[in-house]
């Protein structure tokens, strides 16, 4: 019960919840209705960088959801061309996190990280279609245990100003790993083949939990 009033701060929050309480002081020197919202905002901020315990199934047939949110996308497309595979068809699922979803992201599969690949851009919504090619954005290729390319692609968003990196290349992992976490609103993609879908649009997914697709 405690956890859940006071769950666990992901590193990267501290020093912002000590710069919103900060400003809470002294704004409710200057209006304690001014203070009530920075407190109200330093409530939010804590939660925002929160970092509960998840169980992942630990399945190696299963997919699980790299982030808490709604499912914005379900498509066959052609993989990312910034990792090679732009003529290889491939399942792709998006996750949109809005500014209250916790925003640590989790690895879907067990397996070894061949190739981490980050690529500078703007900052636009993060539901829109091209955040996915014109977005900061950061891929992880993880090999897993059927010797397949599992894609993970943290995406900023409008509000997002930076993706932060928790794994190494030929950082070995397990379905449910923290790989990383994005500060303030975004979205994460998934590709994959070989795997069907298991979730459906506007569905909300847990990071490490849900399942995407199965074999």
């Amino acid at each position: 019960m405690i956890s859940k009033v006071f769950p666990k701060i992901h590193a990267e929050g501290y020093k912002f919840i000590v710069i919103f309480g900060l400003v809470t002081l002294v704004l409710y020197f200057i209006s304690s209705l001014l203070g009530l919202i920075g407190l109200v905002l330093t409530i939010w901020c804590y939660y925002f960088f929160r970092d509960p315990e998840r169980k992942s199934i630990n399945k190696e047939e299963y997919l699980v959801s790299p982030a808490d949110g709604e499912i914005i996308k379900v498509e066959e497309v052609n993989g990312p061309k910034e990792l090679g595979l732009e003529n290889k068809k491939m399942t792709k699922i998006s996750v949109f996190m809005n500014v209250f979803d916790c925003h640590v992201n989790r690895s879907p599969c067990s397996g070894s990280i061949s190739e981490i690949n980050y690529v500078a851009g703007k900052f636009i919504n993060a539901s829109m279609d091209k955040a996915s090619e014109d977005n900061e954005r950061c891929y992880y290729k993880i090999k897993n245990s059927f010797g397949e390319d599992v894609i993970v692609v943290q995406i900023a968003g409008l509000i997002a100003r930076r993706i932060v990196t928790e794994c190494s290349k030929d950082d070995v992992i397990q379905q449910g790993s923290r790989i990383g976490m994005i500060r303030f609103g975004s979205r994460a993609d998934i590709y994959f083949e070989n795997y069907k879908p298991l979730v459906k649009l506007e569905q909300r997914s847990l990071a490490g939990e849900t399942l995407l697709a199965k074999r």
